[in-house]
């Protein structure tokens, strides 16, 4: 299928052949019939990607701290390849379309193929023959609708929220700054619910369009002749009941405007993208004035539950969710309260839409929507799409499922260039990811099916997804014969841990999990000098706060920190010991949102060893992340963040020190692929791999318990 993408480093825009969409639960996979062009959101975003480094770094600030954090902590080469990861990557364009159901994922129930429909969000309703978008990002339409229209699905249900939002009622005024595409939808709802409109734009053109097609009951610029007098008189001399502010801009002038312009007592509501730092006086203390901020489509929006698990909150208790508000946008359209068809005043097929964009950079002519066109009887293939002319395979031959960030970063770049290992295919969820992982990796192609990776050209799978589907592809790839590499964790259910353990068993095929830091130079100068007696370990990670909202935190998707991380230093302890671990207790401090992500887990193991892992969400940043102690028969060890190591025997410490940390991700996959060339045997046992996976799940039983030792 062809998509439009773009390059975030140099700019470059082009349409070109991704695999299909994967199917997931709770989703559809959609045909577009059209897509709009935001000339505000997807403007700036083209605008910033054609912007040189330095005018890239003007544009985000913060994003230029975020990388200056990485490269104190992890030196140069990492944060040059997350950089380049970001500038090279093909970005995805779009987040409102409409078009024809064609498949429909399980569990999905309100849809089926050939159901007319309107998609919204950034990643899901792309500009791209098909898409495949999550059932709360999606509405039924009629089968008569005019998709044109209903395409303008996201941009309707962001003004649609940013009316909610100003909570006015019949016979109300309200004055909506800034006339693009949202201020002109805003205004329309607004009159179709008896709202007095009152619209104000810095273009004369915008303001002659809203008149002209009885969008508003009063249009001026900005700059027109008594522009508060105006005001004033239309509202009865009051002032407007609410403001919404549709405008982007980085000038002040919107937000202090609206304090004069509203009444006392009046809400303003921020819709667009302007600074919010008003004059206190003379207008928003003496007033008391509120200010609201309106979320994107609306409740549900950034909530992974409602977006991604498709969870509807409840009607009683939350009326109007995102989906609500598309549903209520559209039922305008429909009804024929709202005319929207003025709003595109210009329509490109497809296969033109750079032309289109580029008339958003320049803007060498007025436009408001702009509506890209698919040709809907073109076919669509699922065919595997081939990225390398070389086909030779060797000893080991590689397939990737999954390659988002930390398998760019770690995994991917450090695969040895070598005859005896192939690079044969790449299987992401979305198909930009796979296209640029396997043309820039060198892999014979980018796919849509599982089959692809799984067939006869392969032999070893680098499982790289979300937490949650890792015990399934272990097992797929186990079951299809497969070596296989899998990003911790291996699973999140124990009923998986045992089929795979099952499938492990029947054809002795290598598995291996990336505990990487076992294999850090310095730890294998540590594990070299304790040799093998007992010893008492101390490995404290100040690990920092993740958001409750975010996909680890989710017990279901990331598996919480203990099954997602804290497996980590539970391997790392068994390999610094050398023998498997067979009791353990945790206990984790309260916190308000019951996350687990601050604990102490007590190991004991095989051979009298004993190991605490320090686990704290509630640390400051500015101490080191990772630091490990160790005790053993008259030598204590110290090891700082990878980069320096202390070991106290006689006389004066042992001290390694090295300039960038090394978390032993190179060596790891290049010890993984020399064991599998040389003997076909993983450098970590499976059995250890095996009771590192029931000692996590153990850690959270015993969490529950109180804290009670629990046999692994």
């Amino acid at each position: 299928m062809q998509q439009l993408t773009q390059k975030l480093g140099s700019g470059d825009m082009m349409i070109q052949d991704v695999p299909y969409p994967q199917l997931g639960n709770g989703m559809v996979i959609v045909k577009n019939h059209y897509s709009i062009i935001s000339a505000g959101t997807e403007g700036s975003t083209v605008v910033a990607a054609r912007k040189s480094l330095i005018g890239k770094a003007k544009e985000r600030p913060q994003q230029v701290k975020q990388v200056i954090d990485t490269l104190k902590k992890q030196g140069p080469i990492q944060t040059y390849r997350a950089v380049m990861k970001k500038l090279d990557s093909y970005s995805p364009l779009g987040y409102s379309c409409a078009g024809e159901v064609i498949e429909v994922g399980e569990g999905v129930t309100e849809f089926e193929v050939g159901d007319k429909v309107a998609c919204a969000g950034a990643g899901y309703a792309n500009h791209a023959e098909i898409v495949s978008v999550p059932v709360n990002l999606c509405v039924k339409l009629d089968n008569d609708s005019n998709l044109k229209d209903a395409a303008y699905n996201t941009l309707g249900a962001i003004s649609m929220q940013g009316v909610r939002q100003a909570d006015l009622r019949l016979g109300e005024s309200c004055v909506v700054i800034g006339l693009g595409l949202l201020g002109q939808l805003a205004a329309l709802i607004l009159k179709a619910s008896g709202v007095t409109v009152i619209g104000i734009d810095v273009s004369k053109d915008a303001v002659q369009q809203a008149i002209g097609n009885n969008v508003v009951d009063l249009g001026l610029t900005r700059n027109a002749s008594g522009i508060e007098e105006q005001l004033l008189n239309t509202t009865q001399g009051h002032g407007a009941d609410a403001v919404i502010i549709a405008a982007a801009t980085s000038s002040l002038d919107p937000i202090n405007f609206a304090g004069a312009i509203a009444r006392k007592k009046g809400k303003v509501v921020v819709l667009g993208a302007v600074p919010t730092g008003f004059d206190r006086d003379p207008f928003w203390y003496r007033k008391e004035l509120e200010l609201k901020m309106a979320c994107s489509y609306g409740p549900g929006r950034y909530d992974l539950n409602y977006e991604e698990k498709g969870i509807d909150y409840p009607l009683p208790y939350v009326r109007w969710t995102e989906k609500r508000n598309m549903e209520a946008f559209q039922n305008l359209i429909s009804n024929q309260k709202i005319d929207i068809g003025y709003l595109t005043t210009h329509e490109f097929e497809f296969e033109n839409a750079k032309a289109a964009f580029d008339l958003v950079v320049s803007k060498e002519e007025a436009f408001t929507g702009i509506a890209l066109k698919y040709d809907v009887e073109r076919a669509v293939s699922k065919e595997k799409i081939t990225t390398s002319a070389n086909d030779k395979l060797g000893k080991v031959n590689i397939s990737f499922i999954g390659a988002g960030s930390y398998a760019q970063g770690n995994l991917l770049p450090n695969i040895p260039e070598s005859s005896d290992i192939g690079r044969v295919g790449v299987l992401t969820n979305t198909g930009t990811t796979s296209k640029r992982v396997a043309e820039k990796f060198k892999f014979q192609f980018c796919a849509t099916n599982d089959e692809d990776v799984l067939d006869d050209k392969t032999n070893t799978v680098f499982v790289a997804t979300r937490h949650d589907s890792h015990g399934s592809f272990v097992l797929k790839s186990l079951q299809a014969n497969k070596n296989v590499f899998v990003e911790k964790p291996l699973c999140l259910l124990e009923s998986e841990l045992e089929e795979i353990i099952e499938a492990q068993s029947k054809n002795k095929k290598a598995v291996m999990v990336g505990f990487n830091r076992r294999f850090s130079p310095l730890t294998q100068k540590l594990k070299k000098a304790l040799g093998n007696n007992p010893m008492t370990m101390i490995y404290r990670i100040n690990a920092g706060p993740i958001p409750k909202d975010t996909w680890i935190q989710d017990s279901e998707i990331g598996g919480g920190r203990i099954l997602g991380e804290a497996c980590h230093f539970i391997d790392y302890l068994t390999f610094l010991n050398g023998s498997l671990p067979v009791k353990i207790s945790a206990s984790a401090l309260p916190d308000a949102n019951q996350l687990n992500d601050t604990i102490n887990i007590l190991i004991q193991f095989e051979n009298g060893s004993s190991g605490i892992i320090g686990y704290y969400a509630n640390g400051s940043k500015a101490m080191t992340k990772e630091y490990i102690e160790v005790f053993s028969a008259g030598l204590s060890a110290s090891l700082s963040d990878f980069k320096e190591l202390k070991i106290y025997d006689k006389g004066k410490p042992q001290k390694t020190k090295i300039l960038n940390q090394n978390k032993g991700q190179k060596e790891m996959v290049n010890s993984f692929l020399n064991g599998l060339l040389k003997d076909g045997v993983t450098p970590i046992d499976f059995k250890e791999i095996v009771a590192v996976t029931k000692a996590s799940f153990k850690a959270l039983e015993s969490i529950k318990k109180g804290g009670q030792q629990i046999y692994i």
